[in-house]
């Protein structure tokens, strides 16, 4: 186990390192994909291995390592002050000296340094390990052809490769020693590397817009960082330890425990973008696609749900409960109404990301065990799904020029196979059997107590057909006879085609996945579940996959009669002008035919909702941390 542990938090560091010293791209390669494999298999043997209660890494050349790691915190919260202070942005330079501050007098007058095991690892850890290791992986192999293209594009003199595949792997291991992490002063300083490092990666390009955003990503989540030392504080105060496993044990212990909690909740909500801290997030899509895919699908954002659901025992049955409940579930609707009026594909996932990271939360504040297998499922299969289309949109990016759907109406004529995969994301998130849905599902099954928070979460899964669907259409509006097979590099295809089979055949494991790991962590079971059968709760998993299949035959065979089809151009009332669909406009001049999505922007539009919306999600978290007093 302790090997384990070094390898997944440790290797990745190491790794990193080689990156950023060794200059050859050819090394990179071998350092990256071996990594990758690496992890990936440790990250299953640690599952095989199975659950542990307490373990600690002993010394380093007779230091401990938990002055090691106080050591670390203060030199990491002094170079993102240094960043501050370059960028001169007031609010990182305040945010972080309060941190130093605040750290400062808990370490040194108010802890009283006992010993406490650094890990330990239930099932949602082991499961976490999983997608960071696996998930993380896939996409750091997939960047390494992609960034090669990338800085062609860009024309540069000197290859930023070496930082950029720095950080992304340091990134893997910052999030496997958080969802490991017993002692919260150690979650709290991977917490911050985490920050770090996503701060880098989207300011990677040095663009002004790029230096804009990732100095908002660091402003924001400085902020949370503050919340967490102040929630540590409190809950150390309230609870006497720095144990995460015994700080759950006892569960809420009134007023000052609940306000330390809450806090720490906010933190995880900075992290994971809800309203209104979602602009760092939108922002973040200036950075290279890997960075995108990563922080969405595998680290950063998941870092704060991870924290929201960690904390979940600590709130059960309480006003805050209810109240975090209600956070999610806003951040639910609002995003998925944002994104109908969005036409930029990494715009549409990002609101997407958002809106199901508020799902998840919701789910944690329902608080119940169908509501916490709902939101394990969700972590998992939303980041396969959403892994998958960033990388999907990456590609088709730097195909075509352009992220804009509009512009990959009829795509499978010019990439079948990337829009295949692209189409298959799509309804990994849309339809059933596949896990995302089975996940909204259950979480409205599960708010059926709560008539606020089923009724968001009612129209926002309503609002996500919209997208989805306008999407998934317009990239398989058209297909021609005769048109070559397309050819992808085998760093590019392997992720894609990969996570794609993932997505579908891991949502045919549910059940299974539910039985063996999600179940023996739970208080109580939430659902029947016959692993024989597929059954999984109301949802016969098997007998919708069969549905499923049927409906995939009568496509194909639809799919295949189409290219002997005869094509007719679009008639418009008579005023038809050629044979290529121009028709006569006004003033009797010529207009070419096209056809577009309506996005309703007079109604959906950034500029009408963001506003209101942040005003109100500011609110509903003001009431929050008050429900903690």
């Amino acid at each position: 186990m302790s090997n384990l542990l070094l390898i997944l938090i440790l290797l990745p560091v190491l790794s990193a390192l080689a990156c950023f010293i060794v200059r050859s791209g050819s090394v990179r390669r071998l350092v990256v994909t071996v990594t990758g494999g690496v992890l990936s298999a440790a990250s299953v043997a640690l599952l095989m291995q199975g659950s542990f209660e307490a373990w600690s890494p002993g010394t380093l050349f007779g230091l401990s390592w938990d002055l090691i790691i106080a050591v670390l915190d203060f030199a990491l919260l002094g170079v993102i002050l240094f960043y501050g202070l370059k960028l001169k942005n007031l609010l990182i330079q305040l945010f972080t000296l309060a941190q130093i501050v605040l750290l400062v007098i808990f370490e040194f007058v108010m802890v009283e340094h006992a010993a406490v095991p650094a890990f330990r690892a239930d099932n949602l850890s082991l499961i976490m390990v999983l997608v960071i290791s696996i998930i993380g992986s896939l996409i750091c192999i997939f960047g390494l052809p992609y960034m090669k293209k990338h800085e062609e594009h860009l024309h540069l003199n000197k290859s930023k490769q070496p930082q950029f595949f720095f950080y992304l792997v340091l990134f893997l291991g910052a999030m496997n020693g958080l969802v490991l992490a017993n002692n919260i002063l150690w979650l709290y300083f991977f917490f911050e590397v985490t920050t770090f490092c996503s701060f880098m990666l989207i300011g990677h390009d040095g663009t002004k817009v790029a230096v804009a955003n990732a100095t908002r990503a660091l402003w924001m989540n400085s902020l949370g960082g503050l919340g967490f030392v102040v929630g540590i504080m409190l809950a150390y105060m309230a609870y006497g330890t720095l144990s995460l496993a015994a700080i759950l044990a006892a569960g809420p212990q009134g007023a000052l425990a609940l306000t330390g909690v809450a806090l720490l909740c906010f933190a995880g909500f900075t992290k994971a973008a809800q309203v209104p801290f979602q602009s760092w997030l939108l922002g973040a899509m200036v950075a290279p696609t890997p960075v995108s895919a990563l922080l969405h699908s595998s680290t950063m954002v998941k870092a704060g749900v991870y924290v929201v659901l960690r904390m979940a025992p600590a709130y059960q049955g309480t006003l805050l409960s209810e109240l975090i409940a209600v956070c999610g579930a806003f951040t639910f609707v609002a995003c998925a109404a944002l994104a109908i009026g969005q036409s930029n594909g990494k715009k549409i996932l990002a609101y997407s990301t958002i809106s199901n990271l508020g799902l998840i939360i919701a789910c944690a504040g329902l608080n119940t065990p169908l509501a916490i297998t709902a939101a394990i499922l969700l972590i998992i299969f939303h980041a396969i799904s959403k892994s998958l289309l960033f990388l999907c949109v990456g590609t088709i990016e730097q195909e075509i020029g352009s992220r804009d759907i509009e512009d990959m109406r009829g795509l499978y004529e010019r990439m079948p196979r990337t829009s295949f995969i692209a189409v298959t994301g799509v309804l990994t998130m849309l339809l059933p059997p596949f896990g995302v849905l089975l996940g909204k599902w259950m979480a409205i099954e599960a708010a059926a107590g709560s008539i606020w928070v089923i009724i968001m979460l009612a129209l926002g899964s309503a609002l996500t057909v919209v997208y989805w669907a306008r999407w998934g259409g317009g990239m398989m509006g058209s297909r021609k006879p005769g048109q070559p097979s397309e050819t992808l590099p085998t760093l590019i295809n392997l992720p894609l085609m990969l996570l794609c089979v993932g997505a579908v055949v891991l949502s045919a494991l549910t059940p299974v996945i539910y039985a063996e790991l999600i179940q023996p962590m739970l208080a109580s079971a939430a659902l029947a579940v016959d692993t024989a059968t597929g059954s999984l709760g109301a949802f016969t998993v098997y007998g919708l996959y069969a549905a499923l299949g049927l409906g995939l035959i009568v496509a194909f065979r639809a799919g295949r009669r189409a290219p002997s089809l005869r094509q007719v151009d679009p008639y418009m009332g008579g005023a038809n002008l050629g044979q290529d669909g121009s028709f006569k406009g006004p003033m009797n001049q010529p207009v070419e035919f096209g056809a577009g999505n309506l996005y309703l922007s007079e109604l959906f539009g950034e500029q009408k909702l963001t506003m209101w919306v942040n005003i109100a999600g500011a609110a509903l978290i003001v009431l929050m941390i008050g429900g903690g007093l």
